[in-house]
């Protein structure tokens, strides 16, 4: 079977396994912290791929594991578990400590307008799945017993196959840029990898198993649980670029070792989110989280930015590419958004009339292409933008458009801008406003139309004026008005 590192050129070339059936598989977080601008990444890009498998037609069986058991705190395999020492730093029982966060994590997501998963399985519900699958390794000759513990034999596996075929490294190089053994570590070599970690007496998360009391290394669970919910072999694996390797590598030797074949087809990884060119993350202590971008609560904030701002700011960028943090890209991005949402809610306030004047033809065909090719978000919102100045030719009464091409043109509009970029119009897409508040300023500028059409100019001016002293931007339009924040 062939590994592959993009989708490009998804809509000619992709074939799923079982059409129209496609299965995606994508890692989700590690459970012991807020969600920062990291985890928005990953967690956007795929739900844009998600959302335009659907647009195409395929049924998608969304799988996004939540990692809650085995991911250590120094490296993969030595350490403490990350949300443990959470639990015994505040006194908490493990699972109180994930079942907050997750429901953190969810909340961000339902800001950001990023769709449920088919299945989000948890490392510690499967427990016994990953027990099988390793005495599957073992059986095959690829693992072996140290101390109650059980580690993948790295080097015996690559005599055999490849380990390295999606990074592209050799063992040699692995070798090299591994730490070197103590003489207290259990590993047979320092690249072998755990599958099972026998538990020290003070870890709180321990599962009886063959070997012992102990707990499954990190990266045995997106095997696990993908081809328990996807099969043996399913379409596409995606995550973030830093977990190409190692994790992603020993997902593929463990699941050879195991089935005898890969069972991944496409792998996709987004690229990081670096600030002032370093990675953003947890580990290094220079993470925002999401709710401190919505509340502008953070020294390096200079104000609150709108989960829809935060997602049009990542969807501007393509999602293979490094994506640096400013607070100048994202005011660039809210104004470019308020401009996307403004030309939306005119579109959908054109009246149609004789003939089509301005240039409006191709743009979905165009959209299409760029979704097409390797995902292509950027090129899809400049489309949209060279559109734009049709729609605003026309609403300013320089131009016509037919009804056949107005009824195409809002149906493109609304597919890519709505269905498949996932923006929300009306609510969180005017600056940093609510849909209640832009109902109550809607209110109080039709309290202003009526006050002049009864000559009220006082109330008028009053309401245009704190309006405006708020921050709002008010243009009499020979509709009514228009606003934005």
């Amino acid at each position: 079977m062939l590994i592959y590192n993009t989708l490009t050129r998804l809509k000619e070339e992709f074939k799923p396994l079982h059409a129209p059936h496609v299965g995606l598989y994508v890692c989700g977080p590690t459970v012991y912290g807020d969600a920062h601008l990291g985890h928005a990444r990953p967690a956007i890009t795929f739900d844009l791929l998600y959302r335009y498998l659907q647009h195409l037609g395929y049924k998608v069986r969304y799988v996004r594991n939540i990692t809650d058991v085995g991911h250590l705190e120094h490296d993969a395999d030595e350490g403490e578990d990350k949300i443990a020492k959470k639990a015994r730093l505040e006194k908490l029982e493990p699972m109180e400590v994930v079942q907050h966060y997750l429901n953190s994590y969810h909340h961000d997501m339902e800001q950001l307008n990023v769709l449920p998963p088919s299945i989000e399985p948890h490392a510690s519900g499967h427990i016994i799945e990953q027990i099988e699958f390793i005495k599957r390794i073992l059986a095959a000759g690829y693992a072996y017993e140290s101390q109650g513990s059980v580690y993948f034999d790295v080097e015996k596996y690559n005599n055999d196959h490849h380990y390295g075929i999606l990074s592209g490294r050799n063992i040699d190089e692995i070798r090299e840029n591994t730490r070197e053994l103590d003489g207290q570590s259990e590993k047979r070599r320092s690249i072998d990898f755990a599958l099972w970690k026998k538990a020290a007496p003070e870890h709180i998360m321990h599962w009886p198993s063959p070997w012992s009391e102990g707990f499954p290394g990190w990266h045995l669970e997106c095997s696990t649980m993908g081809t328990k919910y996807l099969g043996e072999e399913f379409d596409i694996h995606g995550g973030g670029m830093d977990l190409m390797f190692p994790h992603h590598e020993c997902e593929i030797a463990q699941s050879v070792a195991a089935l005898g074949h890969p069972t991944v087809r496409y792998w996709m990884h987004n690229n990081m989110i670096t600030i002032n060119g370093q990675k953003m993350g947890k580990s290094l202590g220079n993470f925002i989280t999401l709710e401190q971008f919505f509340s502008g609560n953070h020294p390096l904030l200079k104000q609150a930015y709108s989960p829809m701002t935060i997602r049009f700011f990542i969807l501007q960028a393509h999602y293979r590419s490094t994506l640096d943090f400013s607070n100048e890209a994202l005011e660039a991005s809210e104004k470019g958004l308020q401009r996307l949402t403004e030309a939306y809610e005119r579109l959908m306030k054109l009246k149609a009339g004789g003939n089509t004047t301005v240039d409006v033809a191709g743009l979905r065909q165009k959209c299409e292409e760029a979704m097409a090719d390797d995902i292509n978000s950027p090129l899809v919102i400049g489309h949209l933008f060279e559109s734009a100045k049709a729609i605003n030719t026309i609403h300013d009464g320089k131009g016509s458009i037919s009804p056949d091409d107005l009824k195409e043109l809002q149906d493109t509009w609304k597919t890519f801008v709505v269905d498949i970029l996932g923006l929300r119009i009306g609510d969180s897409a005017q600056g940093n406003g609510t849909e209640a508040l832009s109902k109550a300023v809607d209110l109080l500028l039709n309290m202003r139309l009526e006050a002049k059409r009864n000559k009220d100019w006082a109330t008028s001016d009053r309401i245009r004026d704190e309006l405006t002293a708020l921050g709002f931007s008010i243009k009499d339009t020979k509709d009514g008005f228009e606003w934005s924040l």
